[in-house]
């Protein structure tokens, strides 16, 4: 049986603005699409700085306001563990950048529940909301039309960071993620939920990316060192959405 080998898809945009406003047409098609298709748009969304113009796009911009917001259900990759109300918060950054400025049901709004003292509980929590929204049966995964990713400086992406449980559980929707130092506990979308998507899109800005983009898009497949190379099997469903500063070490 011979395995097909597919080539990253990397667009590269000029400046911030256009960086946004492409993420934004990509989120419109996409939903559009599915809407046109199967009547609902299921969406996973991730936090940081990199997606923030992007999410004030979404709210301000007419088209995507006036996209059927009924129809599309809101899910998160992944979340620092701290409450809703946190300026840590991946749900918050969204709360404050659009979600109340477009007429999405709060019924469709899936945050990842934080408020349980058991962060296991939580995250059965998430997986069954989930199961429920998809009307999955136990076995099965969920297939998100639109999952947007980021990637940090060490080849992560949601939270599935280098080293950790959480990069090579297969048979959970979400996990938890333990971190140590300073840093805050996390639950997270294991990575084959990340495949089953049928569009991922990683938003990559900056020149502090440049490097680390260059390695992860140029070297052989490594999940334990680089875990966004979990999509590799996958690379014809990615669109890699790059600034010009994080580009100018692929030129």
């Amino acid at each position: 049986m011979t395995t097909i080998k597919y080539e990253p898809k990397v667009e590269v945009v000029s400046d911030p603005d256009r960086f946004a406003q492409r993420s934004v047409e990509i989120f419109i098609t996409d939903a559009e699409k599915a809407i046109e298709t199967k009547n609902i748009f299921y969406v996973a969304l991730s936090g940081g700085n990199t997606p923030k113009h992007f999410f004030e796009m979404l709210g301000e911009q007419p088209r995507a306001r006036n996209l059927p917001w009924n129809k599309i259900h809101l899910f998160w990759v992944d979340e620092r563990y701290v409450p809703p109300v946190s300026p840590q918060s991946n749900y918050k950054l969204a709360a404050d950048t659009f979600l109340s400025k477009v007429a999405v049901p709060q019924n469709n709004i899936h945050r990842i529940p934080t408020e349980y003292c058991d962060f296991h509980v939580a995250a059965q929590k998430y997986e069954e909301t989930i199961r429920n929204v998809f009307n999955l049966e136990q076995s099965g995964t969920p297939e998100f039309d639109l999952i947007v990713l980021g990637m940090g400086a060490d080849g992560h992406t949601g939270s599935l960071f280098p080293n950790s449980y959480a990069a090579f559980d297969t048979e959970d929707l979400a996990c938890v993620v333990y971190v140590l130092d300073d840093k805050l506990n996390r639950i997270t979308l294991t990575h084959p939920v990340l495949c089953a998507a049928s569009h991922l899109v990683v938003l990559v800005s900056g020149k502090e990316k440049a490097a680390i983009l260059k390695e992860v898009l140029s070297s052989e497949p490594d999940e334990v060192r680089y875990p966004i190379h979990a999509i590799w099997p996958i690379l014809d469903k990615v669109t890699w959405l790059v600034d010009s500063e994080a580009a100018q070490s692929l030129r």
